[in-house]
């Protein structure tokens, strides 16, 4: 993978590659040496518990959080094979619109698609099956994960720090009598995170939106399987912010930047890297090739599957085609999503076509929007992984009037 290509990929915040990088590159060390740090102003054992405790609660948590929903989803859709639908129908066509949906896709494709009508058929004959099997793979692909981050990785975590502080105190007694009223930590029962309610269309939810979601339980969990008061006070703050810190900061940050970069350096930064770094795109620019079609987008891939645009389309609005290069109808087109994106690469093309040096403005418009997916990161990496944590040790201190984790105490 070329660095643009890895660039391209940490700056989507839709996906979750920015999410890898911050959460297992930057966060998780810093935050464990910054833990080990703060409580070793208490004591080496306390640093010490504090250190194995939270190596094993970040990189737990960041295996189950990066990889339960993807896992699940895959069972799941193991799960719907074995029930004769086809996972691969999306929702969305279970509502009929003038270009898309079951019943005119089904009439549209039957001669070019006979393989997938057939699911679309199975589906149509039985949509409450279908949309039932669609949102319990909601249910599961995200309860799991936040029954095992939320409550099963902490409960087994505390589990292990009383079994070895029992060790550790068996050869050094610990004398304080508020460190012996609390010897033996308290595991609290909570009640799990109801799903009741959820609509079959959360089914349709991408994996960042189901990693979001987790949280939101995993947050629960924490607050739930606490130690002590003063631990679900910390867990609370620190889960909200984290969220916060994840998946709304980094897209106020990216558009800001962007926004910036236009007025400063009169260059549109809103294109994909890998987009403004391909040289066929801007060559079709320079010879006025690039064919944008106005509305009715659905009609113009159909018939123009193999134009450019469409195959921009594919890459980056997340259009599918079969091998004989016919649209999937089982999936469904975002128009909207068509439509913005289109309208910023002919915003591209004729801003770049103004400069009278369109090579020089790619190559200044990648520079520039390359500098501030890296800046993104450090910054929203440096709110999570260092302001974050010491402010939390700040209003720790003042609540609690002690340096260690409020549940080692």
């Amino acid at each position: 993978m070329s660095l643009i290509n890895v660039i391209s990929a940490i700056g989507n915040n839709s996906s979750i590659y920015p999410l890898i990088v911050r959460d297992c590159g930057i966060e998780n060390p810093v935050k464990i040496g910054m833990t080990y740090n703060q409580n070793l102003k208490e004591s080496k054992q306390m640093a010490n518990n504090a250190l194995r405790e939270r190596t094993i609660d970040e990189y737990g948590s960041s295996i189950v959080w990066l990889g339960g929903i993807p896992v699940m989803n895959g069972i799941c859709d193991w799960l719907i094979k074995k029930f004769g639908y086809d996972p691969g129908v999306n929702i969305n066509l279970l509502k009929e619109t003038d270009n898309q949906g079951l019943k005119y896709n089904i009439d549209k494709f039957k001669k070019s698609a006979p393989e997938e009508v057939k699911s679309l058929e199975k589906v149509l004959k039985n949509k409450s099956a279908y949309q039932k099997l669609l949102a319990g793979k909601f249910v599961l692909s995200t309860a799991i994960p936040v029954l095992l981050m939320g409550y099963i990785l902490p409960k087994s975590n505390f589990a292990l720090t009383a079994k070895l502080k029992k060790k550790q105190e068996a050869v050094k007694p610990i004398v304080e009598d508020t460190m012996k009223a609390e010897r033996t930590y308290q595991l609290t029962d909570s009640s799990k995170p109801s799903f009741k309610g959820v609509v079959s269309t959360l089914a349709n939810m991408s994996t960042v939106n189901k990693m979001a979601v987790t949280d939101g339980g995993l947050t629960i969990g924490r607050v739930g399987t606490a130690r002590n008061k003063y631990e679900k006070m910390e867990n609370g703050f620190k889960m909200t912010m984290m969220m916060f810190l994840n998946f709304v900061a980094p897209i106020w940050i990216a558009k800001g930047f962007d926004s910036l970069s236009g007025k400063l350096f009169n260059t549109n930064v809103n294109l994909d890297p890998m987009l403004m770094n391909d040289k066929n795109f801007v060559n079709s620019i320079k010879e006025g090739t690039l064919d944008i079609p106005k509305g009715n987008y659905i009609d113009y891939l159909d018939k123009n599957h193999d134009s450019q645009i469409t195959k921009l389309c594919e890459k980056y609005c997340g259009v599918r085609f079969l091998k004989n290069r016919v649209r999937d109808p089982r999936a469904y087109v975002d128009e909207k999503r068509i439509e913005k994106f289109l309208a910023e690469v002919e915003k591209f093309a004729k801003e770049a076509k103004a400069s009278n040096n369109i090579d020089k403005y790619a190559k200044k418009a990648l520079k520039v929007k390359s500098a501030n997916i890296l800046a993104n990161v450090g910054i929203s990496s440096i709110l999570l992984a260092v302001a974050l944590p010491k402010l939390t040790f700040v209003l720790r201190k003042k609540v609690t009037g002690s340096d260690a984790e409020p549940g080692l105490k």
